[in-house]
């Protein structure tokens, strides 16, 4: 038995369809659809029970002991990186993840966290995951501290032998459709294109940086859920580890990518980035995957054109075709 929470976002509800194509369908699919559209990336996926996650803890409370889960696999949060809830950030990210790893090993269940590459903020440190180069990451906005805390739990109760955090990077893929604002650039410009011919990129405000050369990890949720699934069968790999391809490219390059993948010639636009992003925006990312490439996982990792083409081509023209 698997439980997923987060399991109708959009890397739970890929997960989910990864599981179901090894065979797995004995899943626990938890989440709060409230009056999204997340619904409709359950659609099709084959799973034993839905719950909200309110009801999550105290259903598992209540678990006979020949019901025993195998894993637990958290992806569930609010991924928003402007949202301005704090208390709601520390409730919904944190305090829920604790409790959610507490249970997990009390009870000796594989226990699988989302982490975000919103820890490093603006870089300064570095991108390398080493343990104990955490305490020294300074993220730039509440999201991206609320996973740094849960990070810091995990190290301060000496659980990274028991536990395995995902700092995941950018990323893009099917099954993000509902996610408002924080869709990819990818999906958005495909948008843009369609109704304006042009996709809008934000004007650079640092030395160094030219408009459209920003550079970030992107990496498809497809090479992703890949990942994950060899962690949910390789339980001896435990710790916190990042989730990119290992090589920056810029917003330029994701622009043309799309424009190529839709047959039409580029046009980009930099237009002014709003005044609250400007102190909290990251200018590069590039996850180091050293460390989860020494463990034996096998790291697959798309050319982001192949990427961008495929999620285009075969998703997006599709009518927003799911995983």
């Amino acid at each position: 038995m698997i439980v997923v929470t987060g399991g109708a976002g959009f890397i739970g509800s890929a997960v989910i369809s990864r599981l179901n194509r090894a065979g797995i369908k004995d899943i626990i699919v938890v989440d709060s659809l409230k009056s999204t559209e997340k619904w409709k990336n359950l659609v099709g996926k084959q799973y034993s029970l839905y719950l909200d996650k309110s009801e999550l803890l105290n259903y598992l409370s209540d678990l006979p002991v020949e019901q025993k889960v195998d894993c637990i696999i958290h992806m569930g949060a609010c991924s928003s990186t402007t949202e301005k809830d704090a208390d709601y950030l520390m409730m919904n990210n944190y305090r829920y993840s604790i409790s959610l790893a507490e249970y997990a090993v009390k009870n000796k269940i594989r226990f699988i966290y989302a982490s975000s590459a919103a820890t490093y903020g603006d870089g300064t440190e570095g991108f390398s995951d080493e343990l104990n180069k955490i305490k020294l990451l300074k993220p730039l906005n509440m999201y991206g501290y609320s996973k740094q805390m849960m990070d810091e739990w995990v190290l301060h109760n000496n659980l990274q032998n028991q536990v395995v955090g995902i700092k995941f990077f950018n990323v893009f893929g099917p099954n993000e459709y509902h996610k408002g604002d924080m869709r990819s650039v990818i999906y958005k410009s495909y948008y843009q294109i369609l109704a304006e011919g042009t996709i809008k990129l934000f004007k650079s405000y640092k030395d160094g940086y030219a408009d459209g050369e920003q550079k970030r990890d992107f990496v498809y949720v497809k090479d992703c859920i890949e990942i994950i699934y060899q962690l949910v069968q390789n339980t001896q790999i435990n710790g916190i580890y990042n989730l990119g391809t290992g090589k920056a490219r810029t917003w330029k390059d994701l622009a043309i990518a799309v424009f190529k993948a839709m047959n039409r010639e580029p046009n980009i636009e930099f237009v002014e980035m709003p005044e609250y992003l400007r102190e909290k925006y990251q200018y590069y990312t590039q996850a180091d995957m050293h460390n989860l490439s020494e463990t034996g996982i096998e790291l697959k990792s798309t050319n982001l054109e192949d990427a961008v083409k495929d999620y285009v081509q075969n998703y997006l023209m599709k009518e927003d075709a799911h995983l």
